[in-house]
């Protein structure tokens, strides 16, 4: 049996990870995350509390390890990238030298390493493949370098000690667990929108003009695709892009969320605020690798997803209860 460490285990994305592997019998979990673990994944799992820049408590979250998901980071909104860089490469670094140090010296089976769409900030091919990475200019955000550089270390890893790896891209992902932040764009998109219709805000608040594109993936897809590459033997030493494959305007998207919460259509107004210096204009990635080599592809309608979203914030969020 196979025994897979989780890092920022409960998080977003980590908590669906988990949960999806510990519905496998194949599967032991270790959950390492500061953050406290709801009662589920405590019964269900083990839990490692420790600090893992520190390169100790890295080698203990890996002890007796078949298996490392790396998915620990400092994330969220576009105005975390612009508030926080510094922070952002400090961290994001830091933990790749305690938690990859510590895979290599345990000599994991698979390192697997949770990237992120921001490596392709300044991409130029749409839809965009992983392939495009080699001529793709660097990020100009910390966050989408500081991603950009834990891939590095995943191929440096394999070149130098054959470790090896699996490098998943997440792109635009939503659905529970994650709460909207009291400042806009601190939290991802989907959820800030959500707090803003249920809360009353007429019209729509949105970050610059709302042609932006995105491809929203739901969580449980991205969880699939994480585990999937994982497992999978053609995985090895491969990158993938993980996420739906249908492109959506942010005025788009805007609307579904605004429709989903229960909004008449016709009513429907968006406020245009200044955007962010770094705001990626457009995010399509290619899954065509993804389906060839792992037979994977996402399945979460994107309405039937954030419609599911809503109901999710609905049972927390206070304002959208009306209180």
């Amino acid at each position: 049996m196979s025994r897979v460490l989780v890092t920022g285990g409960a998080g977003m994305i980590g908590s669906a990870v988990v949960r999806r592997l510990v519905g496998d019998a194949d599967f032991e979990v270790r959950v390492s995350d500061q953050r406290p673990a709801p009662g589920w994944m405590r019964e269900a799992c083990e839990v490692h509390t420790g600090n893992l820049l520190d390169p100790v408590e890295a080698g203990a979250a890996t002890d007796g390890c078949t298996h490392v998901v790396h998915l620990a980071a400092i994330v969220g909104g576009i105005a975390n990238f612009h508030r926080l860089p510094h922070t952002l490469l400090e961290v994001n670094t830091g933990l790749y030298n305690a938690v990859f140090r510590a895979a290599l010296d345990r000599r994991v089976e698979r390192l697997v390493y949770v990237s992120s769409s921001m490596v392709f900030e300044r991409a130029t091919e749409f839809p965009t493949t992983e392939e495009h990475l080699d001529s793709c200019q660097t990020p100009r955000s910390a966050y989408g370098f500081s991603k950009l550089a834990g891939e590095v270390y995943c191929r440096a890893l394999h070149a130098e000690h054959e470790l090896p790896f699996t490098i998943c891209r997440p792109f635009n992902a939503y659905g529970p667990g994650e709460l909207p932040d009291d400042e806009p764009g601190i939290a991802h998109a989907v959820p800030d929108l959500i707090r803003k219709v249920l809360a009353g805000q007429r019209p729509l608040q949105i970050f610059g003009s709302g042609e932006q594109t995105r491809t929203l993936t739901h969580v449980d897809d991205i969880a699939e695709g994480i585990v999937t590459a994982m497992a999978h033997p053609a995985g090895e030493n491969e990158d993938f892009n993980i996420s739906a494959s249908e492109e959506r305007t942010m005025a788009e998207i805007a609307r579904i969320v605004w429709e989903a919460c229960g909004e008449d259509p016709a009513t429907f107004e968006l406020e245009h605020l200044p955007p962010f210096e770094v705001d990626v204009q457009r995010r399509w990635p290619s899954v065509e690798k993804a389906r060839r080599l792992l037979c994977w592809e996402a399945r979460v309608d994107l309405r039937e997803g954030i419609a599911a979203t809503v109901e999710w914030l609905r049972q927390r969020e206070p304002a959208a209860r009306g209180v």
